[in-house]
């Protein structure tokens, strides 16, 4: 029991530390203030999309589950986006009457870090502001995994981090979902199957970011086992819907509220889970909106 509290204890510390990498809050706070209405939404639509995508990854990575008994696995999700070129800059247009309207190309928040500069009548100019110059967004979150009734078990994420650094922010990260076994109804099946849901909350700085992200989908398996270890592929086809709120003040102090809409995707996982004793780690590859990939370590019985 103590091995195991020291094991989650280590994976807590792993994730602080990578979340304390994400170079955002204060400083987009500025960045967007110049923004308001689809300027704002185009400059934060990359940094939306990796959230969604890193939140509904690394849900599973096994389809079996008992049917009954005590079974608990405490876990460390990574998951990252690398963003491309294209995820860099957004068509963005003047705003508040500048004069004459113009549409350039503008840097993303996660784009170049020089601001486009155009000018205007009168010797007025217009900065449309730079990004952050991001190749990957990377979130990391500490998971607990517990069955099982009747082939059902109950996953939780959780973490709340004061990080005390105005340039990163409070991240607050917290999910909760259920799995069901459906293999348990058959037999003779090759593969375990599973389905399940998920639902997750992140937020930001309390009011800059706060966003919500709902997953329903179905899950299968196959284990085999070799000398030391048991290797299982696993595959999951699910439904994710995401919704982001941003809420910020523009350059004159009047409050922004951006509602971001809510958008519904499908979702192939593809990934190898490998287990040694009551040590697992796993790997996987995520096709959706955006592709994602996601690691994980878990320590359970």
């Amino acid at each position: 029991m103590v091995a195991r509290t020291r094991c989650l204890a280590a994976l807590g510390c792993v994730a602080l530390v990578l979340l304390a990498s994400i170079p955002v809050s204060a400083q987009i706070g500025d960045a967007i203030s110049a923004y308001t209405g689809a300027n704002a939404e185009g400059y934060l639509e990359p940094l939306a999309q990796a959230i969604g995508a890193d939140l509904n990854s690394a849900l599973f990575h096994s389809a079996h589950i008992p049917e009954g008994g005590l079974h608990v696995s405490l876990e460390l999700g990574l998951m990252a986006v690398l963003f491309s070129d294209d995820d860099g800059t957004f068509m963005a247009t003047t705003e508040g009457g500048f004069s004459p309207e113009t549409t350039v190309e503008a840097p993303t928040v996660v784009g170049p870090l020089s601001a486009i500069i155009v000018p205007g009548d009168g010797g007025t100019t217009f900065a449309f502001p730079g990004g952050f110059d991001l190749a990957s967004f990377a979130l990391a979150a500490p998971q607990i995994r517990i069955g099982s009734f009747k082939g059902t078990e109950a996953m939780f994420r959780y973490l709340v981090y004061d990080t005390g650094d105005i340039e990163i922010g409070d991240v607050d990260v917290q999910g909760y979902g259920l799995r069901h076994s459906i293999s348990q109804y058959f037999t003779g099946l090759p593969v375990n199957i599973a389905a399940g849901f998920m639902y997750q909350t992140f937020k930001l700085d309390e009011d800059l970011i706060d966003a919500t992200s709902f997953s329903f989908g179905a899950q299968a398996s196959m284990k085999l086992p070799l000398v030391f270890a048991v290797i299982e592929p696993y595959a999951g086809l699910s439904l994710d819907t995401f919704k982001m709120d941003v809420e910020y003040d523009d350059d004159d102090g009047d409050p922004v509220l951006i509602q971001f809409d809510s958008r519904s995707t499908a979702h192939l996982t593809l990934g190898l889970h490998a287990r040694v004793t009551v040590v697992s780690l796993f790997g996987e590859y995520n096709i959706a909106e955006q592709n994602s990939f996601a690691f994980g370590l878990g320590i359970g019985f």
